[in-house]
């Protein structure tokens, strides 16, 4: 397998994997109380995560301004430090908080806003320009999206973006973005146990890259079996959109049974279980870039070695649409 990917139609080379930077943004909540992080994080942990994944060939980090209420941005910005220009870095915007209390308050899609937005962004990443800008909210009227498409344009013509794109699962959303003429890639919901065809399909029409968020199901193609026992994880109480967990923040039955049919396969060739999910997204496409989270060295070092192990074969694709059919 080829270890670099061209991101889209951007030019710009990134690793077959990125690295998600939500679970290193550590706790933050909703209005309400609601979790939206993944937990307590050691932010000295998290640079030297960071650090290892440098060092182990990664080159793509995917952020968003809300992920810990600006914290993730600013530990990613830390971490990175004179390294900065050895890779490609993406955040997202759309969401307001509040950074004191760590607490998402609303929404703004106005250009005025995410222009203030991309201010703040470069200001807690320490660096003059974001490679990836994408827009965070996943249902926006397309009439208003083609509005920011078009300031995207602009920040492109200034120098403080690359490219943009659009985190949505509607294609027909990606698809107002994809009309821009630096429009690079979609990010969208892909694992083993959430497909999406029609996604997979528009980027290789297009051109563009498919930014793979939730590639492990939350953990549960890692083998977490348990629901969290912080508080302050989103899994602990988790939303109507969180699939994969019911009640209580246990894992779902059907889902888990259908994990362990897919077991013997995912892990052949002495993968774990995670790196097994991501080489079924590799083995999808090659406009597939899997952004897996991570909190520790550890974790680092165990995804990114999934890269050695290469995507599955056309006759384990094939194996797996049986199983999942059944």
């Amino acid at each position: 397998m080829e270890t670099t990917r061209t991101l889209g139609r951007s030019g710009m080379e990134v690793s077959a994997l990125g690295f998600g930077c939500w679970a290193i943004g550590g706790e933050w909540q909703d209005a309400d109380g609601q979790p939206l992080g993944w937990g307590k994080v050691d932010d000295e942990e998290s640079v030297r995560a960071v650090h290892r994944a440098l060092d182990l060939g990664i080159t793509f980090f995917d952020t968003a301004d809300t992920y810990g209420a600006g914290h993730s941005e600013r530990v990613l910005g830390r971490a990175l430090g004179k390294r900065r220009d050895d890779v490609i870095v993406a955040t997202k915007w759309g969401n307001v908080f509040d950074e004191e209390t760590r607490t998402r308050t609303g929404v703004d899609d106005t250009p005025a806003h995410a222009r203030r937005a991309l201010t703040a962004s470069l200001d807690r990443l320490g660096t003059d320009h974001v490679d990836l800008y994408q827009l965070h909210l996943n249902d926006l009227d397309p009439e208003r999206a083609a509005e920011l498409r078009d300031l995207c344009e602009e920040f492109v013509q200034q120098g403080l973006i690359r490219a943009y794109a659009w985190s949505t699962d509607d294609p027909a959303r990606a698809a107002v973005f994809a009309r821009g003429e630096h429009c690079a890639a979609v990010q969208h919901a892909l694992n083993v146990m959430q497909d999406a065809p029609e996604m997979l399909s528009l980027c290789e029409e297009l051109g563009l890259a498919s930014i793979n968020r939730s590639p492990l199901a939350m953990g549960l193609l890692a083998g977490k079996r348990q629901g969290p026992q912080d508080a302050g994880d989103i899994r602990s109480k988790p939303p109507a959109w969180l699939q994969g967990f019911g009640d209580g923040a246990a894992a779902d039955p059907e889902w888990l049974a259908r994990i362990d049919a897919l077991k013997e396969i995912l892990t052949s060739n002495g993968r774990t279980l995670a790196q097994g999910a991501l080489a079924w997204i590799w083995a999808r496409s090659p406009k597939t870039v899997p952004i897996p989270g991570f909190r520790s060295v550890t974790q680092a070092e165990q995804n990114a070695s999934a890269i050695e192990k290469g995507p599955l074969t056309a006759d384990q694709l094939t194996e797996i649409n049986r199983i999942l059919e059944r």
